[in-house]
Parts: structure tokens; C-alpha cells; sequence
């Protein structure tokens, strides 16, 4: 066979391998059994080798998997991956609801889909291709999973019909559960750990470094969100249906609901169908329909304000209160956590369960050798809700909270509006100390490799390590001859320590610790006020005043830095050259012109995408709000205009501005 023959027979077996693939892992309705299937794609799989100038990236052939993956790279997502705000009950859900028509007078409708219980993913696609798949990670960057992704047959390579020139589209990577079934028994045949439910499966199965492994996994997937510019159609459900019909997987149950009784019949009927699927299902989500009023809406921080989770109620069990015992954090909070008799909940053997804080065990009125109701909260977390009093013996003791640390016998306090219990000795209690090093080198924090628990353990109970500073002082002969250490060990450790001075200061102000400071306010901080000397000077007042920084958040910041220990500490990383200002990067065309402006973006437009509009306001020193206030410098309108907006800008006297004239303002 010539070239040009191998060419016509690859273009065939390619057409037709696609074609049973959907058939059989979108439609679920296959035609052909799987032995010509494979004969076809053993067939492709040879001609490709033999003609490797003819192999295309979206073959079906690179679903078989390789041997060859490297380390995952990190990939920043062009849309924030944001999570979803959960509820548990109606009257939440009628909350939410009551939030939404609060912001916007516009009518709406919602859509209610089922929330799939795996690990999400966002693929991007060009020309019709499957360029990119990339895991949620931090929400604003992923690991790069291309590879094992296109081993999972639900998911088109290529696609068909009329598609845009440019998309993301994200959804769901599952395990059903009779591959989980089959894995699991595998697994234990050979004497493996079986899995402990199907998301962590699925998830473990993504980050394996060979796909051929994941391919024989047979993963699975639904995909719910669309998004890009120039789009076919405004609604969600409607892009949905597009998608199908360019050959996604797309849940057939997702339906829209004009009002909060529709949205309960939703719930109602799935909360007992989920239990026929064929995959787990742990909630329902629901959004609003407009994919325009979903940006009108905008996002908290967080998570969007036109979505919620609706989580279904979790499983219960009953088993007896053994004991319970006491652990301290790295901020020096005492969490109570109460020892059962093993039981099976939600696929998993259950032996510990969270009481939060003494009030939890007072409302319970817990008693040693309770029969106790144990539910997971959101399915993860198990935690006790009731006692079966009718079991309970008259000889039971009573728990009392203690009083004294139970690492350091310092006595406890408990500061008035706090619901947890407080070890006070925060530079001499062993668990906080070792707490705030795991924090300091955790990934989202310095990102230290070769440092775990064990290591800082060890570096603890050697005496080399007691502050965060006190790693950038470790020498290579202070670690070398310590237990568990070899020479390549050591190596990596000083490396990544030397890497980590190049963490940006967010991270790094994250890392330090300090309370209330969290990712997400530490990015805030840092954007906001440049600088970790700025930080420490700024007044009550000052830190108030940036947007998402309460009182509460502004006491612990000015009290963290009145500490001399903390200000030494700082003093020691700034000479081992931590970056402890933000790195401006100036861009082309980058001007203070719109400093000090806040402003909405409204509508749609013709010959820039509104994140575009978003890049270019920020790029000018502008910022971007997503709703009107009498702080609002002005309003940007485009086609579509939301009508509440409108209507609140010209009450409040907020000039409204074409694209034009704000481009004008920059001149």
C-alpha cells in the first residue's frame, strides 16, 4: 500500500472509528460489536505507524493512550473556574432566589441539572479540534491533562456540525460505577488498597502519569457549560443542545424551571431517581438560563451569583462513641473529634468524626458509649448529628470540653463571638508551630518540594526548625544525616527552597499565616496595597475601606503585625530575598487614565468581547464592578442592556458611556 492509499483507508477508519464512538459512549446505542470495533482500530493503529507523516492529532488512535507522559504543566484558565456556593435546604434555595430578583427586574428562567459526583474539567477547542483539557486546580490556573483526556471516548476529539471558530466547554470526568466495581475488585485480587469512592477514582485516575492506565480505567463524561465569544444562542440550556449536537455528552435530564416550586419538583424527583443512575450524583445545580444576565450577575469572590449547588441530604448511620480526643491547629483552635466503632458510610469505612467545638458536644449531650447518628457532611466529612437516646446506659460519663491544651497544658481560652476554644501559647505549642510550617510550604503557600509533614517532623524534633525563617537558614550538612534523608533528598529540598523565592508576594503573604488571611484576601491585599511595609503601616480605617476586608479581617492583620516576633520574622525572609512587593510588569499601552474609576459593564458588543473590555479598563487603571452604586464612576452600555441597571444609573445619576466615548477618555 502506497502513501496515497494509506491515506484514503486512515481517513475512513477515522470517519468511521468517530462515528462508533459517539454511537456508543454518546448515544449509549451501538451498532457494531466490539470485535470489528477493534479489528478497525488495530487496523488504524498499523497504517499510522507505518505512515506516521499521516497521524493527526485527533485521531481516534491517540484515545489507546501513551507510555510517554511527563510531569503535568500548569496551564492558566482564560475564565476563572470558580466553585459553587452549596445549599441543603428549600428554604436556601428560596434565599438564593430572593437574591437573584433583588439585583435584577428582568423575567428569567432557571435551569436545574445534576450535579455529577467526579472531577471537573475544562476542554478548549479550535477549529473544530480538542486542543487544551485542563483540571480546575486553583481556579485560575489547572494541570494540563490533554493526554489522558483523549483517552476517555465520551469526549470528541473532532467535532461535527456548525461549531464556533473558538470554545471552552467544561463538564464532568466520571468513573460509573460498575468500572469502579470491577477496579475496586481487581485491585483487591491483587492485594491493592481498593478505592474509597468513585470521585476520589476518577480524580486519581486523571493524574496518572501513564494514560494508557487511564485509558483501560474507562473514564466517562458530561459536559454542562459553554463558553467563548460569538456563540449561537444566549441560553444554557440552548448552548446545551448546540453542543450535542457537535458531539458532546450532554446530561438528557437537565431541564428549566420558571420558579422555585418548578425547581423543587426537580429536586424531588431526583433525589430518588439518582439512586437508578449509572454514575453518582451528589446534588442538583442550578442556574439561570441567560448566559447575559449570568455576566450582569457577575461572581462574589468565590463563586458566581446566578448559580448554587443544591446538595441531596447524605447518608446516615449508627455506630457507638468510643472516646473522644482533642486537636490543635496551626492557629491554636482545640477541635474535639469524637472515636467510633468502624462503620461503612457512603462507600467508605468510617472511625473518626468532626464535633467542631464544645457547643456541638453540649447541643448533642454526648455521652462516652453512645449509639450516635453519623451522616457526612456534603458527603466528605462525617460528622455526628444525634444520639439515640433510647440506647443510651444510665452509667454513660458525660463529655466535658477540657480546659488545659492538651500538648502544652496551657490553659485554653475562648474569645467572646467564637465558637472554638484557643491554645493561647502560640510560640511554644508544638502542633501550632509544626501547623504554620505544613502552611508555609504547602502548594498554594511556597510551593517547598521534598518537604512534607514527616520532613518538617523531623526537622522539628532535630531542633533545626522552629519558625518559617529558620528554613531558608538550613545548611546541606544539617539535613544530610538525619533519618529518612538521602543525598538526593537533600538536594531537592534546598532547590525548591532557593525556587521558592520566586513565589509571588500573595502567595507569600498567604503563607505567612496570619489569621483571616486567606487565599483569596491575600490576593486582594496584595493587588491592593503593593507592599508588606504597606501592609503593616495601614490603619483600621485604611484596610476597611478595600473592598471584602471587614473589621474582623482588619483587627487580625494590625494585631499580627504589632507582634515583634512576627516583624523579626519578617525582617529574616526579606534577607533571603522573599518577594515581599508586587512585581508590576509594564504592558504595551498600559496608562493611569482611568485610576481611581470604578465601572459596570452592561449589554453586549459588537467588536470587543466584554473581557476584553475588562482587560483593557484594568490595563488603564480602572476597575471592574459588577454592580451600581453611588461609588460607580460609570456605566459602559452595550446591546441588551440590562434594564435594573439602566434604570439604577440614571436614579443615582451615573453617566453611561458607548465603547467609544470610554476609549476617548484614554486619550
Amino acid at each position: 500500500m502506497d502513501q496515497t492509499e494509506a491515506e484514503g483507508r486512515i481517513k475512513y477508519l477515522s470517519e468511521v472509528l468517530d462515528k462508533h464512538n459517539y454511537n456508543y459512549y454518546v448515544l449509549n446505542s451501538p451498532i457494531i460489536d466490539d470485535y470489528t470495533f477493534d479489528q478497525m482500530m488495530d487496523e488504524l493503529i498499523r497504517l499510522e505507524r507505518n505512515f506516521p507523516e499521516l497521524l493527526h492529532p485527533a485521531s481516534p488512535s491517540q484515545r489507546v493512550g501513551s507510555d510517554l507522559n511527563s510531569e503535568f504543566k500548569q496551564f492558566p484558565h482564560k475564565y476563572q473556574m470558580l466553585s459553587l456556593s452549596n445549599t441543603y435546604t428549600e428554604e436556601e434555595v428560596k434565599e438564593f432566589d430572593q437574591r437573584v430578583r433583588k439585583l435584577t427586574d428582568e423575567d428569567f428562567e432557571y435551569v436545574c441539572e445534576l450535579k455529577f459526583d467526579g472531577t471537573s474539567i475544562s476542554l478548549t477547542y479550535e477549529n473544530g479540534l480538542l486542543i487544551r483539557a485542563v483540571t480546575r486546580g486553583d481556579g485560575e490556573k489547572g494541570d494540563d491533562v490533554t493526554s489522558n483526556v483523549k483517552t476517555i471516548k465520551s469526549i470528541p476529539l473532532k467535532l461535527k456540525g456548525d461549531f464556533p471558530a473558538e470554545f471552552e466547554i467544561r463538564g464532568e470526568i466520571l468513573l460509573p460505577f460498575a468500572v469502579f466495581d470491577a477496579i475496586n475488585l481487581e485491585r483487591e485480587e491483587s492485594g491493592e488498597q481498593p478505592f474509597a469512592n468513585v470521585r476520589n477514582a476518577a480524580s486519581g485516575t486523571l493524574k496518572l502519569q501513564n494514560s494508557s492506565v487511564v485509558a483501560s480505567r474507562k473514564l466517562d463524561a458530561y459536559l454542562y457549560y459553554v463558553l467563548g465569544n460569538n456563540l449561537p444562542d444566549d441560553g444554557h440550556l440552548e448552548l446545551l443542545k448546540h453542543a450535542a449536537s457537535w458531539g458532546f455528552k450532554i446530561s438528557e435530564h437537565t431541564r428549566k424551571c420558571k420558579n422555585v416550586n418548578e425547581i423543587f419538583d426537580f429536586l424531588h424527583e431526583w433525589d430518588i431517581r439518582r439512586k437508578d443512575l449509572p454514575v453518582a450524583t451528589d446534588g442538583v445545580v442550578i442556574k439561570i438560563n441567560s448566559t447575559r444576565l449570568q455576566q450582569e450577575l457577575g461572581f462574589t469572590a468565590k463563586s458566581p451569583r446566578w448559580a448554587i449547588a443544591y446538595k441531596f441530604k447524605a447518608e446516615q448511620v449508627s455506630t457507638v462513641l468510643i472516646s473522644v480526643s482533642y486537636q490543635v491547629g496551626r492557629t491554636g483552635a482545640v477541635t474535639p473529634v469524637a472515636n467510633l466503632e468502624p462503620v461503612l458510610l457512603s462507600g467508605t469505612v468510617v472511625k473518626r468524626a468532626t464535633l467542631h467545638n464544645e457547643d456541638v458536644i453540649r447541643n448533642l449531650d454526648l455521652h462516652i458509649g453512645d449509639v450516635v447518628f453519623v451522616e457526612k457532611g456534603g458527603e466528605i466529612i462525617p460528622k455526628i448529628i444525634s444520639v439515640d437516646l433510647s440506647e443510651r446506659h444510665p452509667m454513660n460519663e458525660r463529655i466535658n470540653f477540657i480546659s488545659r491544651c492538651p500538648e502544652c497544658d496551657t490553659m485554653l481560652v475562648r474569645e467572646e463571638g467564637e465558637s472554638a476554644y484557643y491554645c493561647p501559647n502560640t510560640k511554644g505549642c508544638p502542633p501550632q508551630l509544626k501547623g504554620k510550617l505544613e502552611h508555609f510550604i504547602s502548594r498554594k503557600s511556597m510551593n517547598i518540594d521534598g518537604i512534607g509533614s514527616e520532613t518538617i517532623e523531623l526537622l522539628f524534633q532535630n531542633n533545626l526548625v522552629r519558625d518559617v525563617a529558620d528554613l531558608y537558614e538550613l545548611k546541606d550538612k544539617d539535613i544530610t544525616n538525619l533519618e529518612r534523608l538521602g543525598e538526593k533528598s537533600v538536594s531537592r529540598i534546598l532547590e525548591s527552597l532557593e525556587n521558592s523565592k520566586n513565589v509571588p508576594f500573595e502567595r507569600v503573604l498567604f503563607a505567612l499565616g496570619i489569621r483571616y488571611v486567606g487565599e483569596t484576601v491575600a490576593k486582594t491585599l496584595a493587588r491592593e496595597m503593593k507592599s508588606i511595609d504597606r501592609i503593616a503601616a495601614s490603619t483600621f480605617v485604611e484596610l476597611t475601606e478595600i473592598d471584602e476586608i471587614g473589621g474582623k479581617i482588619a483587627e487580625s492583620i494590625i494585631s499580627w503585625f504589632k507582634d515583634e516576633d512576627n516583624l523579626k520574622r519578617i525582617e529574616r525572609l526579606k534577607k533571603h530575598h522573599l518577594n515581599f512587593e508586587t512585581q508590576v510588569e509594564s504592558k504595551e499601552g498600559q496608562t493611569e487614565k482611568l485610576k481611581g474609576l470604578s465601572i459596570v459593564i452592561s449589554g453586549t458588543f459588537e467588536n470587543i468581547s466584554r473581557e476584553e473590555l475588562k482587560t483593557f479598563i484594568e490595563l488603564n487603571g480602572g476597575k471592574n464592578v459588577s454592580s451600581i452604586s453611588a461609588k460607580t464612576s460609570y456605566l459602559i452600555a452595550g446591546e441588551n442592556l440590562g434594564p435594573s441597571k439602566l434604570e439604577k444609573a440614571q436614579k443615582l445619576k451615573i453617566p453611561i458611556l458607548s465603547v467609544d466615548e470610554l476609549l476617548q477618555l484614554t486619550k
